[in-house]
């Protein structure tokens, strides 16, 4: 058989679920993506936490003990997700291990309320990473302009973080510059930076949302010839940014005392529009050393349709940065779509988080009748 997920991993994409719930931990189907789809690795927001603790059947038990106990809606949600993630993270544990960390990691969010409360935000990382109390954990901080400092203090404290929400080039390049700040403190700290481990979650398939329907909104044929395209392009202008950072002389400093990269992430990579190949955001971001975190559709997309025939990243930088200057002369501001997308992942995220307290306190209530 022809295992186009194993060609994918074999060509440098370490291949990560964009997913997780008890009921995965409970019925094995995570275990069975480990050993069977080359899965290494976990990502979870608060979008994920609402859909799956809407299934009530999985928590029932966990629901009816904290109902029993009194807890607040906050307090139970923090008792799940962290027991879910720590569950996840004792399963990667070992391909953690055999990678020397580099993989088997298993995200957890701070509340999506605290994306422009730096010291909140800094507060509740040193929690979440104290409860779940595994060092295969990533906690994940928005990239806002109030994250930025809470990823260096976070880094700084000895605690991995995958950063989230990243939409622009200019943002992406301040993340990175926050990681290299916080790895420096850290050593300053005394902790080992080489269990120390970071992420930059680019996201890919929302801005193909928001600038195709620009497009059609112009409508001529240069614009239709430019549709599915920016997402790409932005991606891989991110990952020719990364070249640049980390063979800087400052990266080469830090790097001396056993510190590791801050990998790209290739984050909302499931196609939004069904015209769109459904593998379009794994198939042409195919480069060694990258994360491609996906929803389990995706990953059944890519093992039965990809082809991978080498690097789709490195090569044309200068083709992806035409594409962002043609889209500027029809008019659509880059700089305008990036931070539209920023405010509305917050939003989202924002949403989601409303609707899982709203699920969890009528859980609550229903458990302790």
């Amino acid at each position: 058989m022809n295992d186009r997920l194993k060609a994918l991993a074999d060509a440098g994409v370490s291949i990560w679920l964009d997913d997780l719930s008890r009921e995965r931990l409970n019925s094995g189907s995570l275990r069975a993506l480990i050993e069977d789809k080359h899965v290494v690795g976990v990502t979870t927001n608060p979008t994920i936490f609402a859909k799956a603790i809407s299934d009530a059947d999985a928590y029932a038990e966990t629901v009816g003990k904290l109902a029993a106990q009194g807890v607040s809606t906050d307090e139970a949600i923090r008792v799940i997700t962290t027991s879910d993630v720590r569950d996840a993270a004792d399963l990667f544990k070992p391909i953690y291990d055999d990678t020397d960390g580099q993989d088997g990691r298993v995200s957890i969010e701070v509340e999506p309320g605290l994306a422009r409360d730096t010291a909140g935000t800094i507060e509740q990382a040193k929690l979440l990473w104290e409860i779940v109390g595994r060092e295969n954990v990533f906690v994940k901080i928005p990239a806002t302009k109030e994250g930025l400092p809470a990823i260096t203090a976070t880094l700084a404290a000895g605690i991995s973080v995958n950063v989230t929400l990243i939409f622009s080039l200019e943002r992406y390049k301040a993340v990175a510059d926050a990681f290299l700040s916080g790895l420096e403190q850290a050593i300053e700290n005394g902790h080992d930076v080489t269990k120390l481990a970071s992420v930059a979650s680019f996201f890919v398939s929302r801005v193909d949302t928001e600038i195709d329907k620009r497009l059609d909104a112009i409508g001529t044929d240069e614009a239709k010839a430019l549709k599915g395209k920016a997402a790409v392009a932005n991606a891989r202008l991110a990952f020719e940014a990364y070249e640049e950072i980390f063979s800087s002389d400052r990266w080469r400093e830090i790097e001396t005392a056993g510190a590791k990269p801050q990998r790209p992430l290739w984050a909302s990579t499931g196609v939004k529009d069904p015209a769109y190949s459904p593998t379009l955001y794994v198939d042409n971001l195919v480069t060694n050393g990258v994360v491609n975190t996906m929803p389990e559709a995706t990953i059944k997309a890519v093992e039965q349709h990809s082809e991978v025939t080498g690097d789709t990243v490195r090569g044309d930088y200068a083709g992806d940065r035409k594409v962002i200057d043609d889209l500027e002369k029809l008019g659509i501001s880059y700089d305008e779509v990036v931070q539209i997308l920023e405010d509305e992942g917050v939003a989202k995220f924002d949403a989601s988080w409303s609707e899982l307290q709203d699920t969890v306190t009528a859980a609550l209530k229903g458990a302790a009748k």
